[in-house]
């Protein structure tokens, strides 16, 4: 039996969700993935690594597809609710997932696949059918989950754990951070990033913690949850952060030494997914005492680096490579930097990711020849502990968590009638790390950029449309014609 399974069993009557106002135990959680694995089973032994799509709101609902698709021996494909169908689609059809399991409330999402005579969109009422069936023995090697990347490199990448490298990543973090059974979390992250699923939901699940769902973030329920003392920790993103300031910011100051002396109480906070900006670490420990402990990860790590739990926390810097895990920084040709120099960030270990999905080269191309995955963040050690310079590339941008490929959205804004040409940058922003900005090449004297946004967005995540806009009669180039980034930032 899959480890994260037997540690439930020892925990059968505590509760392990919170979701919707309702409380579910360890038990009825194991009880209720047993179902969903013998429906998708339907008589078979084993899904042996099937591919199953789900498209389920942060609920016990979703925890018990994960674990069902687990028991039967598939590989979980988590899609995301926010993502528009075109995104949605490529997910299924790159990963080869026949099977999409989808939530009531995303059914007519979900509607214009049913025409494809190759895939199978199932509701959840089907797999929660009661049924039973002897389930297959998983191995730790066995392909477990499957996520995809940002899209830095273009087109999104499917990474591919096993449960012993998920089993690493939720052991390395439930040592670091001391987890205890006594604990409970918020959850308020997306569930198909490793961040919601493996710091927040499995780290809790793994101790017998309990782990409560708000399936969008608002901060006057988030400060609830906060106020309301049955927090122990807390996760977000530096963008979440930024708005929960805001929030305290406008109460009156009775309601804010509420607030304050609740979040006080709190044995954890954390910050991760984009850089935290060192006045919001700043004012984040004024209001509630707390020096957010950061940490560095990524969809193919997990996470690598962490502040200490019970030592310093150094702002604007990610602390030293959490157990188990090897770190080197190197230079462009993969050679050990010097000390105090500069490179990237190469990790070796369990927590390794084991493939991107069906793309040999970009996987080979993501390894040294001696096994170091190259993360493409450059760093440096200094002082004792690392901080993070930034990516090797000005078509990577960092927002609210994302991180975002420039060159795919100049890809879609390109395939606009109006646009000519297009160019993507990041601008520097105190809440979200970096926005996205576009400046368009159009033969039309002006553009609606409200509604090039709409176009977008049937195209694109959210995440991934630009908050600013120029209009240019061309783009910045030098000598061999490429776009220089660096000056078109100036122009805006």
């Amino acid at each position: 039996m899959i480890e994260l399974f037997q540690k439930a069993n020892l925990h059968k009557n505590r509760p392990a969700i919170v979701s919707n106002g309702n409380a579910y135990s360890y038990e009825q959680l194991l009880d209720k993935s047993s179902v969903v694995a013998a429906n998708l089973l339907n008589k078979s032994s084993d899904l042996n690594e099937a591919r199953i799509a789900f498209l389920v709101p942060p609920s016990f609902e979703y925890v018990a597809v994960q674990w069902g698709i687990w028991a039967a021996g598939g590989i979980a494909v988590p899609l995301c609710v926010q993502h528009p169908l075109p995104a949605m689609e490529y997910v299924i059809e790159d990963s080869g997932s026949k099977v999409i399991l989808v939530h009531q409330d995303f059914q007519e999402v979900l509607q214009p696949l049913k025409a494809n005579p190759d895939l199978s969109v199932v509701p959840l009422k089907e797999v929660f059918k009661k049924g039973s069936s002897p389930l297959p023995d998983i191995g730790l090697n066995r392909r477990a989950m499957m996520l995809y990347t940002s899209g830095t490199t273009n087109k999104p990448k499917g990474v591919v754990t096993t449960h012993g490298i998920i089993q690493s990543q939720i052991a390395t973090l439930v040592e670091a951070w001391e987890w205890l059974k006594e604990d409970y979390i918020l959850n308020i992250l997306p569930l198909h990033h490793v961040h919601g699923i493996i710091n927040v939901l499995s780290c809790a699940l793994w101790t017998g913690a309990c782990c409560e769902f708000h399936t969008k973030f608002e901060a006057k329920e988030v400060w609830g949850a906060i106020s309301s003392g049955r927090l122990t920790l807390f996760m977000a993103v530096p963008t979440i952060y930024y708005k929960l300031i805001t929030y305290w910011e406008s109460k009156n100051s009775k309601d804010q030494r509420k607030m304050s002396e609740a979040a006080s109480k709190l044995r954890l906070m954390v910050s991760g997914s984009a850089a935290l900006p060192v006045p919001v670490l700043n004012k984040w420990k004024s209001i509630t005492g707390h020096t957010l402990l950061e940490r560095y990860g990524m969809t193919e790590i997990g996470m690598g680096l962490s502040n200490s739990y019970r030592k310093e926390r150094r702002p604007g810097y990610v602390g030293l490579p959490l157990p188990g895990v090897e770190l080197r920084l190197a230079d462009k040709d993969n050679n050990p930097v010097d000390k105090n120099m500069p490179g990237e960030i190469q990790i070796k270990g369990p927590c390794v990711f084991k493939e991107y999905w069906q793309k040999e080269k970009a996987t080979k191309k993501a390894f040294t020849k001696d096994g170091w995955f190259r993360t493409g963040d450059i760093a440096m050690l200094h002082n004792g502990m690392y901080k993070i310079l930034g990516r090797d590339s000005v078509d990577i941008i960092k927002s609210g968590g994302y991180k975002i490929s420039a060159l795919e959205i100049e890809d879609v804004l390109r395939g606009h009638e109006d646009i000519e040409d297009s160019a993507v940058i990041g601008l520097e922003d105190e809440e979200w790390g970096e926005v996205v900005a576009a400046c368009l090449v159009s033969g039309q004297k002006t553009m609606d950029f409200d509604e090039i946004s709409k176009w977008l967005r049937t195209r694109l995540p959210a995440y991934k449309i630009p908050r600013k806009y120029i209009l240019q009669k061309k783009l910045p180039r030098n000598v061999l014609g490429k776009v220089t980034k660096n000056e078109l930032k100036s122009l805006f």
